[in-house]
């Protein structure tokens, strides 16, 4: 779908330079969003859409797809047959990850959308350097919300180039340091995301009394 924000498809320099997961990636000041929007609409078939966005007059670019969610996800707060609300399976290839303010306002507006299931895949983590920042304690809210998060990884490049980029004939080519910034960025987000793995043991300990 066009998002009547950009084309359909991003140049192809554009993509590179804004997905590309540097260890410093300096003067990207803004965050790309490639989604693509699922439905089963039957036994053997699905609804599919895609497209892209970005940060637009001070509005951050997760917030602004919240905003097209209606025209994208038609029937989401509708009741279908029978009084069942139409679900939709959302995900997002993210050339940042979310900061801490849109992570806590995705959390609360999926608790109230359960008919609706987000994935993640994040090109580079925001400020995520710190072991106390306010933006690793909004992966790990995302987490508890139900959201999958992983670091893209070379094949989910090479689903976006398919998918995304205006690329004719060219095909994508790896960059050097393509995959030893994965890993670590890898490594970097299940450190985040493991104290919410402790929490969810030691509750589990609790209810057997242990």
């Amino acid at each position: 779908m066009n998002s009547k924000l950009d084309s359909v498809l991003l140049a192809q320099k554009k993509f590179i330079y804004q997905y590309k997961n540097l260890r410093w990636a300096r003067g990207r000041c803004e965050t790309y969003l490639c989604f693509v929007v699922k439905r089963r609409i039957g036994p053997n078939s699905l609804s599919f859409d895609f497209g892209h966005m970005r940060n637009r007059s001070g509005c951050h670019v997760e917030l602004l797809f919240l905003r097209h969610l209606g025209a994208l996800c038609p029937g989401l707060w509708d009741s279908g047959p029978g009084g069942l609300r139409l679900c939709y399976s959302v995900t997002w290839f993210c050339s940042w990850s979310p900061c801490s303010d849109c992570a806590r306002r995705l959390a609360n507006f999926l608790s109230q959308t359960p008919n609706l299931r987000l994935r993640i895949f994040m090109a580079r983590l925001y400020f995520c350097d710190l072991e106390d920042s306010r933006e690793r304690e909004g992966l790990r809210i995302l987490k508890r919300a139900g959201v999958k998060m992983s670091i893209m990884t070379y094949k989910d490049y090479f689903y976006c180039w398919q998918t995304f980029v205006a690329r004719r004939t060219t095909g994508f080519k790896a960059w050097d340091g393509l995959h030893q910034n994965s890993v670590r960025l890898s490594r970097i987000l299940n450190r985040i995301l493991l104290p919410t793995e402790t929490e969810d043991l030691g509750d589990a300990f609790a209810l057997i009394g242990l």
